[in-house]
């Protein structure tokens, strides 16, 4: 055995060194960057992205329904539902967004309304500027009277003035009328800040995009840091905020927290059925330069998949100038992984043949030593049979021995208790003889016959059963709780107030203690054989042991 032993070792050595040689054929078949575990959570909720689309589906057709219930005439009701459906389709399909806002425009002007006229501008102006229809959008907004706005829609109004210059600025990349628009843009966020809550959500965004636009970096990454940090964002906000930021962060060169950034807003686009977002064509260009080809791929089908659907023109044109790029490298990265497959393929034919040389020699080797392991192996089953009655006696004697030990406490416990109890009961007689000879030789005979008729036997029984009861307690202290252990919740005993033990807990205590004859209880306990029958066979119907094994379950309550 010790010259096989060896040698097995040797083998392994050897076929261990053929392993190492053939690592780098297959780490060079994995992926040069393993995805961090946001990214897993994105593949997963991108792969949900149907689901949320049907809650928006169905939510959308309550509110069409809704409209089309209404009469005619109703337009304040028409107003809100078209405004409902506006912005369902605002980020999701731009076609129906700009439908539903034309209608919403229609309808302000049939309620007269110069806030509504203008709010429903307000909504078409978004749609045009998400579509990257500069002229469209400005043409809808400068219709807008602010005059005639709360201060909430003047808000919502600067905000989105603002923007569509930053937009038209970066969108035309002139050096010339470039800052003009930064310029107009952050006049108009001015006028809206004014207006703002401090710390709000508006507050600090539109200060963290005037610092952005402005380059003034460090600014701009402190507002919108506090935006994700307060944790009162809806999904929405929390996108837009989460990926604005991740911009800031590429500027300094943190490409892994604009990763976890970009991914995180994808995901609540993903959640909120979004479908006008730049967040995952900005991550699939991200992962792309880090050489995570894969998810970046899968990144970049699904942004084209949501322009498509939405009709973004700008969204088409940015993920369609990376997605030749990001398919061109999966393309060049499967044919340099169909190349290592080979080269590893030949590697594992190579140690296949090794393996099969080396199992030939340990076949022969194995057969010069089975004779000596054969008779070993006897040997070690005799030792092992041996060992095993030998283990068995010892448990036997064991057990043995502890029921010994049992049966002495009980008998040194009860005789105890049986001595002190006659003490007390031949106290008790000798005191009752007395007073019934002092009454005999007073020839007080009716003193004698209200003594006699005063013993209360019941009583006399009941103290009796409560001092047996307190010594079995003492002997076994779990008995009822392990008892009550054998039945369901309902079935259980439940004592009364200072009570040790009942009748059908006396009955399986005295058999705990070897007394198993029914005449035997009967007479002990004072009933009829049928009695204690019926209470036996009672108590095993309602346990969950089997009839058969309920005895020996009590017989295997311990004493402490």
């Amino acid at each position: 055995m010790k010259v096989f032993n060896i040698f097995c070792k040797q083998l392994v050595i050897k076929l261990v060194r053929i392993v190492f040689f053939l690592i780098p054929f297959t780490c060079n078949c994995q992926s040069k960057i393993l995805p961090d575990s946001i990214l897993n959570v994105l593949a997963e909720q991108l792969a949900k992205k149907g689901e949320y689309i049907l809650k928006k589906t169905a939510r959308i057709d309550s509110l069409k329904n809704k409209l089309n219930s209404l009469e005619s005439n109703n337009f304040s009701a028409k107003y809100d539902l078209y405004e409902k459906l506006n912005i369902e389709f605002q980020s999701y399909n731009f076609d129906s967004a700009f439908y539903y806002a034309n209608q919403l425009i229609q309808t302000s002007y049939l309620l007269k309304e110069k806030t509504k006229i203008y709010h429903a501008k307000i909504h078409l102006g978004f749609i045009m500027l998400s579509s990257g229809m500069f002229k469209e959008t400005f043409d809808s907004l400068h219709t807008v009277n602010a005059k005639y706005l709360p201060n909430n829609l003047k808000i919502e109004y600067y905000s989105l003035l603002a923007r569509a210059y930053y937009d038209i600025g970066e969108y035309n990349k002139d050096n010339f009328y470039n800052p003009k628009y930064t310029d107009l843009g952050s006049k108009y966020i001015d006028s809206a800040r004014i207006l703002c809550a401090k710390n709000t959500y508006d507050d600090l965004y539109l200060s963290g995009l005037k610092n952005l636009r402005n380059a003034n970096m460090s600014s701009a990454k402190y507002n919108l840091s506090i935006l994700i940090k307060q944790g009162n964002l809806n999904n929405h906000q929390f996108a837009i905020t989460a990926s604005t930021l991740s911009f800031i962060y590429l500027v300094y060169g943190d490409t892994t927290q604009a990763t976890n950034l970009l991914a995180q807003a994808c995901i609540r686009d993903i959640q909120t059925a979004t479908r006008e977002t730049s967040a995952m064509t900005s991550l699939a260009e991200l992962l792309y330069k880090k050489g995570n080809i894969k998810y970046a791929y899968d990144f970049i089908i699904a942004a084209m998949d949501d322009a498509e659907f939405y009709g973004a023109r700008q969204r088409k044109i940015q993920a369609g100038s990376i997605l030749p790029i990001i398919a061109s490298a999966k393309i060049n990265n499967v044919e340099v992984q169909k190349t290592k497959l080979l080269k590893y393929s030949i590697g594992i034919t190579a140690l296949a043949t090794l393996v099969l040389i080396f199992i030939i020699i340990f076949l022969r080797q194995y057969r010069l030593l089975k004779k000596a392991d054969i008779l070993i192996l006897e040997a070690n089953n005799k030792l092992t049979t041996a060992n095993y009655k030998l283990t068995e006696t010892n448990n036997k004697l064991t057990e043995v021995n502890g029921k010994l030990l049992e049966v002495d406490k009980i008998k040194e416990e009860y005789i105890g208790y049986y001595f002190n109890i006659n003490s007390e009961y031949l106290d008790k007689i000798e005191k009752f003889k007395k007073s019934i000879d002092q009454k005999l030789m007073a020839r007080k005979f009716d003193d004698i016959n209200y003594i006699i008729n005063n013993i209360n036997l019941k009583k006399e029984r009941e103290y009796l059963y409560f001092s047996f009861d307190k010594v079995f307690l003492k002997l076994f202290p779990d008995f009822v709780q392990i008892f009550n252990s054998y039945f369901n919740e309902e079935d259980r005993i439940i004592l009364e107030k200072d009570q040790l033990l009942n009748t059908e807990l006396r009955i399986f205590a005295l058999i705990r203690m070897g007394i198993s004859d029914s005449e035997k209880l009967a007479k002990i306990l004072g009933y009829s054989l049928n009695t204690i029958y019926s209470y036996i066979n009672r108590i095993k119907t309602k346990s969950i042991i089997p009839n058969e094994e309920f005895k020996k379950k009590i017989m295997e309550i311990k004493t402490i």
